[in-house]
């Protein structure tokens, strides 16, 4: 019997004896097919002059007339540039935030305070960007805000946080941080949970401290965790949340508001020009997928486990 027909019969024999499993698999893959891959059918809008009368299929072709149109719109490159500088700095002051709180809550001895930090990080994870919109106004509004009253109050002048373009930028950081963190510190926390004890325990002997240990044996441990959370990071630099922007920009503010996600917005709803939407997001994902491949190879090139 040559090596396939072997083959053949054992992925047989197993798919008999592990039926159950696969039976399992159809609903899930079911659900990713209709709603993942199915509507992937419609990015043949942005090669279409596009027409809700005449619908996919029915509108003439365009070719890459809209992408041309979209290049040479004056929004377009304002959109990348604040697209791109909103997500690095989420990036570069977002990203290594729940590393340094996982590393603190694993080192904390008192297991309820651990908790209680630990799930008060957390909630803002569940809370609506709407939520977080109104309670910024709230704490930090120039007016009224909370914050600014007890700055008067206490001599100092008022900050508009939310009401100057500058100031806007780093409360937008500092509050997308805030509402993130938690989701990467439970996820680093367990991470840290499985490294092998025994690790720790030879690093005492070996008259470790607690900053050596983290430095030693943490931190390695984690290593291909960080890596595979860096590669689905860059993978949305070119994306962004469009419901943070909306929820906290205001008309005093609208140097950094316009964004990729915001055009598509603005195009695709507000201004019922589908084909030159679809064609944005139809640019921003390739280059996110771009993004996400080459940090996958450059992490297989450097021995660490990537996504792909």
């Amino acid at each position: 019997m040559t090596s396939a027909k072997r083959k053949s019969r054992g992925l047989t024999v197993h798919f008999r004896t592990e039926w159950q499993l696969y039976a399992l698999l159809i609903i899930p893959m079911a659900f990713v097919l209709l709603f993942k891959f199915g509507p992937m059918a419609g990015l043949i809008i942005a090669f279409k002059d596009y027409k809700i009368a005449r619908g996919f299929w029915g509108s003439d072709w365009a070719g890459f007339q809209e992408f041309q149109k979209l290049f040479a719109h004056r929004d377009f490159w304002p959109a990348l540039r604040n697209t791109l500088l909103l997500n690095s700095l989420d990036l570069a002051l977002g990203f290594p935030m729940p590393i340094l709180l996982a590393l603190a809550l694993n080192e904390a001895r008192i297991k309820w305070l651990k908790r209680t930090t630990q799930t008060l990080l957390y909630l803002p994870h569940f809370l609506s960007w709407v939520v977080i919109g109104a309670l910024a106004y709230q704490l930090f509004g120039l007016g009224n805000g909370m914050l600014n009253n007890l700055l008067e109050q206490s001599g100092g002048a008022r900050i508009p946080f939310l009401q100057e373009d500058r100031h806007w930028l780093a409360s937008y950081v500092v509050i997308g941080v805030w509402q993130s963190m938690g989701w990467g510190t439970i996820i680093y926390l367990a991470a840290i949970s499985g490294i092998n004890p025994e690790l720790y325990e030879a690093a005492i002997v070996d008259g470790a401290g607690r900053l050596r240990r983290i430095i030693s044996v943490t931190l390695p441990c984690i290593r291909s965790t960080i890596v595979v959370l860096l590669i689905m990071n860059l993978g949305r630099i070119m994306g962004g949340s469009f419901e943070r922007i909306y929820a906290l920009q205001n008309v005093a503010t609208t140097e950094f508001t316009t964004t990729i996600p915001v055009l598509v917005y603005r195009w695709g709803i507000q201004g019922n020009n589908v084909s030159r939407a679809t064609a944005m997001g139809l640019f921003q994902s390739v280059i996110g997928l771009l993004l996400v491949l080459v940090t996958d190879r450059f992490a297989k090139r450097l021995g660490e486990d990537g996504l792909l």
